[in-house]
């Protein structure tokens, strides 16, 4: 391999290294929210790691968010990276739902999975 392209390589691992070192564990107190949360058109995977994969499809658009969480405010959080974040909305935090636990987020009820 070329020297450019170890160095390529390189910059591409310590650049996951670092966002990987970005995230922070889910404090006790929003542990609720650690799950796998899904809806048709939606789905959100929040580990307790800290990690938000977030997959949501209307129509013909697609959007997909992959980043640490950076904190939460109020019932809301937000994940990314620097100015790179994005905010969720929680209309609903987690609560029990007859036989399932339910929350709403960015105006889509989900439920959590099992």
């Amino acid at each position: 391999m070329s020297l450019l392209r170890h160095l390529a390589l390189a910059g591409s691992a310590a650049l996951l290294l670092a966002l990987a070192a970005c995230s922070k564990p889910i404090p006790p107190e929003r542990s609720a929210y650690v799950g796998d949360w899904r809806a048709p058109q939606m789905r959100l995977l929040i580990t307790q790691g800290g990690r938000v994969e977030y997959e949501r499809h209307e129509g013909s658009t697609s959007t997909k968010v992959s980043a640490p969480l950076q904190e939460f405010e109020g019932d809301n959080f937000t994940a990314g990276v620097g100015p790179m974040s994005t905010t969720f909305v929680v209309t609903a935090p987690p609560h029990r739902d007859g036989d399932k636990t339910v929350m709403t987020v960015d105006g889509v009820q989900l439920e959590k999975q099992p």
